[in-house]
Parts: structure tokens; sequence; C-alpha cells
């Protein structure tokens, strides 16, 4: 970009290590900011991203080499505004204790929880999603009442310098900071001692992540990926389940945590499943290059998913380009559906990330789930069907982060919904009152009354007041 320069020259980790020291000495000066605090902290994030939202639509289009301005607004600015729109009208429910029950044997007296910020939290985000991923966390880390270091992806350095200004706009460094550098640094960054981590990325990535953070005793949230099932129930035409379906697997060229990775389809329906693709992706981007599809966003990425593709093909695999991938644009690639496909192709063991959809058939109900089933737990499951037998047959035999019904990927931009994955998918869940909660302590307090009845139970041992409290309580 010709306004835009990457920034010029990361951090040592060193100097990272004094960033997060220097915030650490911070939070014990101010440990419980108040709510009017963090609703300022909060307006001003927002009204520095809208300020630089252009700029920032800009430079994700340069770090992909094309990415739609549309898929940017909506997807990436336009989920975190009502993020932070959400905290904002909550924060003061949030905040609130929580009054506990108290047992008659410990009268008089009260209990509750008492929320209290964690100090620092470390943010690793990717380079897919570079706004919505690196201040979602944010927003729940800051609500919370903490201060922050975010690590965003190498991949996207024109973004990073945006997101960098608006940080340096809207906090003070030791409230919130963002660090750059490459895979060495990131490694780095998650053996630091954080008072919490959250990591979104990939599942192997993740596990590296979680064991540099053991050294610290850090806790970890873990936004990872995995192999979303789209389940087309028996009862629905392909039409319909296409329809519901193109969009969120087209969304940012298939590069999307929570895309449909492969579709579990009747088999007397795929040959209408490939006409129906055919038709709506021709209709939703009948020129490849208009604009609105999105680039892989880099060649090392895009080399993959061309490996991915021969490698299906070699093993026996059809596919079923749905556009010409002629384009002056580098790395535009159409979404291609695969049929024929087995467990021995790469495409069909790891997270697929790109423009690639395998169609596996199924011949009933309880085959898909338990296709489902043997496999590792999924980030999102996605289910098309008008039958409320089938969506409960679905929703109590399977495990996933999350659900969408007739739908995809929205549910993440539900900011009353909490996000996050299972097993090998993840750990911890943020957004909505559950991001909140993640970078809180919960603290319980009991405080007793002025009559002191605890004393009944002290020793010497045997009197007539222990046999009436075991009578009461044991019974």
């Amino acid at each position: 970009m010709d306004s835009i320069n990457p920034t010029s020259q990361p951090m040592s980790i060193h100097q990272v290590g004094e960033i997060l020291g220097k915030q650490k000495d911070a939070f014990l000066l101010a440990p419980f900011p108040t709510e009017t605090f963090r609703k300022q902290q909060l307006k001003a994030l927002k009204s520095a991203l809208l300020k630089h939202k252009d700029k920032l639509v800009k430079a994700v289009s340069a770090d992909f080499g094309h990415r739609s301005e549309d898929e940017s607004l909506l997807a990436d600015i336009m989920p975190t505004i009502m993020s932070i729109d959400h905290a904002i009208a909550h924060l003061r429910d949030w905040m609130k204790p929580q009054k506990r029950h108290v047992s008659m044997m410990f009268q008089p007296s009260s209990s509750r929880i008492m929320f209290q910020p964690l100090g620092v939290i470390g943010i690793m985000s990717p380079w897919n999603y570079p706004i919505f991923l690196s201040l979602g966390p944010l927003i729940a880390a800051i609500a919370a009442g903490n201060r922050a270091i975010i690590k965003p992806s190498e991949y996207t350095p024109y973004a990073n310098r945006i997101l960098n200004d608006i940080i340096q706009q809207a906090f003070t460094p030791d409230e919130v900071v963002m660090v750059e550098g490459d895979a060495e640094m990131a490694a780095q960054f998650s053996g630091l001692a954080f008072d919490h981590l959250i990591f979104t990325g990939s599942t192997e990535i993740g596990k590296k992540v979680m064991a540099s953070a053991a050294k610290n005793l850090t806790p970890v949230t873990l936004e990872l990926g995995g192999k979303s099932p789209a389940i087309i129930a028996p009862d629905v035409s392909a039409d319909f389940a296409v329809q519901r379906m193109l969009y969120g697997k087209c969304l940012n060229a298939g590069q999307t945590c929570v895309a449909p990775d492969y579709v579990l389809c009747p088999k007397d329906k795929l040959d209408d499943l490939i006409s129906a693709f055919k038709q709506q992706f021709n209709q939703l981007y009948p020129k490849l290059d208009c604009g609105d599809f999105t680039c892989v966003v880099n060649d090392r990425q895009y080399q993959r998913l061309q490996n991915w593709l021969q490698d299906a093909i070699n093993k026996g695999a059809k596919v079923h380009p749905l556009a010409s991938g002629d384009s002056d644009q580098e790395r535009l690639m159409p979404l291609h559906l695969l049929t024929e496909v087995n467990d021995d192709m790469l495409l069909m063991q790891q997270e697929i990330f790109g423009p690639l959809l395998p169609i596996v058939t199924y011949d009933s109900l309880t085959q898909a789930i338990d296709y489902i089933n043997r496999r590792p737990r999924p980030l999102a499951l996605y289910l098309f069907s008008k039958n409320k037998n089938t969506e409960n047959q679905i929703l109590m035999n399977t495990h996933a982060g999350g659900v969408s019904i007739n739908d995809t990927v929205n549910h993440v931009a539900q900011e009353d919904l909490p996000f996050g994955g299972i097993g090998p998918s993840g750990m911890g869940k943020y957004h909505a009152k559950e991001g909140f909660l993640t970078f809180s302590a919960a603290k319980p307090i009991l405080k007793r009354g002025f009559f002191y009845s605890a004393k009944s139970a002290f020793p010497p041992y045997g009197k007539l007041i222990h046999k009436l409290i075991y009578k009461i309580f044991l019974n």
C-alpha cells in the first residue's frame, strides 16, 4: 500500500517482558477499576476503531492480496463494534457480586462471589480475522478490569500497523500494548508469566502454547480449529441446504475457523447438491474477480491448498470446481467440491482452512452421527433440517463447540452467546458474559454475623451439641 507501511522494527522478548512488568505494577496500584473507567476504555476503543475503519479495511486487503471490503466490515469490524456495545450495556450486571446460599448450620452469615480482575492478559491472535480476533478478547479483558498485551500474527503486517495506531489512541502503555514478531517471538510470548493467556489458532500450535504457558502455571483459553461438519438431513432439499451453507464456506475464501469443513449428505441427494452448489455459487459470484471473493492470504497457504487438492486427486477424489480460477489477481481460488473422498487424503485429516469442500455421503442419520463421533470434536457443527426430532437427535448425540441450525458461522457473531471449542478444538469460552467470567477471578466470600454459632462445633468433641448436629445434618 502507498499510504500504509507495516511496522518496521519488532520488539525483543526482553522488551515485552519489561512491558509486562510495568503493567503488573500498574495493576497493583489499581487492582479493581470502576465500572465508569472500564466503560470509558471501551468507548475509547470503539471511537478509535470507527475513526480508522477505512484505513483498516484497506490494510487488511493489502495483507490478503485482495479481501472484500464488505467482508472486512461485516465479519471483522461490525462484530467488534457490536461486542463493545454489548459489554457496555451489560457491564453493571456482570460486575455485581452474586449472592449465594448459606446453610442453616452456619447462620447467621452471608456469602457472595466477587468478580475480581486477574491482572495482565496475553492475547495471541491469528491472521484470518485480524480485527475481531485481536480486539474481541481485548473487549472481554477490559470489561473484566484487566490490562493486556496483544501479539498478532506476522502474516498481517499492514493491518497490525493500523491496529497498533488504534491501541495507542485508546489506551496508555500501562493499559494495553500491541507487540509484533515472528513465530519465535510467539513461542517466547506464550512463555511469559501472564495472569491468563488466550490463543486463537491451530490445534498443533495450541498444544505448544499450552505447554509453554504451563511453565508459569498460566491459565489458558485456547480457541482452536478442527473439522466442522455440515449435516444435510434427509428432510430438506439440496437447494435449501446450499442456500444456508454456501456463504459461510465462501466467507473469507473459507479461511474461517468455523467454516464448514466437510458436508455429510444423503446418498440420493449428492447430484442435486453438486448442481445446487454450482448454480448458487455463480449467483453469488457471477465473476470471481468482481471484488467480492477474497484471496488466499499468502503463497504458503495457497500452495498448501493446491498440494492438498492434488493429493486428494491422486488418491481417487473427484473434483468439481465451481468457477474458473483464471484472474489477474494472485491466489484467487474458487470453491472446489470434492467427492469420493477417504481418510487417507490430507484434506480429510486436518482442518482445510480454504475454498475446498469435501462431500461425504451417508445412508442413515445414525451413520452420519457415528462418522462425526469417531473423529475429534469440532469447533462448530451445522445441521440443515426442518424436523424437530432430527434436531434433537443431533444435539443430544454429538459434541461441538457451537451449533448453528439452518445457518453457518453466524452463531459466532451473536454477542450474547459464548464462543469456544471442546477438546481438540479448544478449551474455555469468551464473548458475552462468559468472556467477562473467563478473565475474572470468582472470589467466594463468607461473612459471619456477630453471634458466632461455629463454636458449638469446637472441641472437646463428644458433647451433646455434636450429637444434635449429626442428627440434623447426617440424616
